[in-house]
């Protein structure tokens, strides 16, 4: 199964060009979404999700015509955005169930088995008979995911599912999405640039509505061997680094600032060579479109 996101293009009334013709090619797998604020990546998902429309442009999941056939996409789509509703005095259970019968599974048998499944599956099952609303964040999540597994769907979108986890339960969590990934297109956005390269096998780097890379992290990331160099310097001296060479990253360590930048060329004294890594990728494809230098 692929899904076909050809010249895709939207502005907003506001006149804010979101997306500026989009393509991509997405096959069975993780896909890694990745791109700052603003970048146009929530108004792809909810495009491909059929949540708003596009002003040009086209996307197929296979011969189904995303765009025009909206209501057989919904049938095999599972969505989680960065931030949904639940309603805080139902149980987990019911509202699953409530859910899977919007989804087409009326069967009242049938319907107990799914639920009681998913559950499981999300490690939810003990706190089936809970309020949703005493829910943790990863708890949310975890319901949030399996009301998007429902119908076994083909294509799944999930926009910054980590937000305000523990490493224990995204670790839990990314190990659900990469098993579903062996059978399903699955779109992931987050800003955790070093996730993509371990849980996807194939990317994006959208910046102000434009793909800038597209293609396999690990590729991505060995094209830079080399080119990649770091030191540390005073805090009050980055102006002047930034004028001389193509700093792509800062970071504050034990009151210095440590920098890695691009050069083709060792740029001399007091640097040294750094393994690459995917976030020198992001932040060298979007140095163009915007300063990324961050403290």
């Amino acid at each position: 199964m692929k899904l076909f996101i050809k010249n895709l293009q939207k502005t907003y009334p506001n006149g804010v060009q979101a997306l500026k013709g989009v393509n991509l090619t997405i096959e069975t797998g993780m896909f890694g979404l990745l791109g700052p604020n603003g970048a146009g990546k929530s108004s792809l998902m909810r495009t491909i999700a059929t949540l708003q429309e596009a002003d040009a442009g086209s996307i197929f999941l296979d011969d189904l015509d995303v765009l025009k056939d909206k209501a057989e996409v919904r049938k095999i789509l599972g969505y989680l955005p960065q931030e949904f509703g639940v309603y805080p005095k139902i149980s987990s259970e019911l509202m699953l169930d409530h859910i899977a019968q919007l989804k087409g599974i009326l069967d009242t048998k049938e319907r107990k088995q799914t639920v009681a499944a998913l559950l499981d599956r999300v490690n939810l099952y003990n706190d089936r008979k809970k309020h949703l609303g005493t829910f943790s964040g990863g708890m949310k999540q975890r319901f949030g995911i399996a009301q998007a597994l429902l119908a076994n769907p083909k294509l799944i979108i999930v926009d910054e599912p980590t937000a305000g986890l523990d490493p224990a339960e995204r670790n839990r969590f990314y190990n659900l999405l990469s098993e579903l990934g062996e059978n399903t297109i699955v779109i992931l956005s987050t800003h955790i640039v070093e996730d993509v390269r371990t849980l996807c096998s194939d990317f994006a780097i959208i910046c102000k509505g434009e793909v800038l890379r597209n293609g396999n992290p690990d590729e991505a990331v060995r094209e830079l061997n080399g080119y990649i160099y770091s030191t540390m310097i005073e805090k009050s001296d980055i102006a002047e680094y930034k004028e001389k060479y193509q700093v792509i990253s800062a970071q504050m360590k034990s009151g210095k600032l440590g920098i890695r930048i691009f050069s083709e060329t060792h740029p001399g004294a007091g640097f040294i060579s750094a393994e690459p890594i995917l976030e020198d990728i992001y932040f060298h494809q979007i140095a163009s479109k915007m300063d990324v230098i961050t403290l």
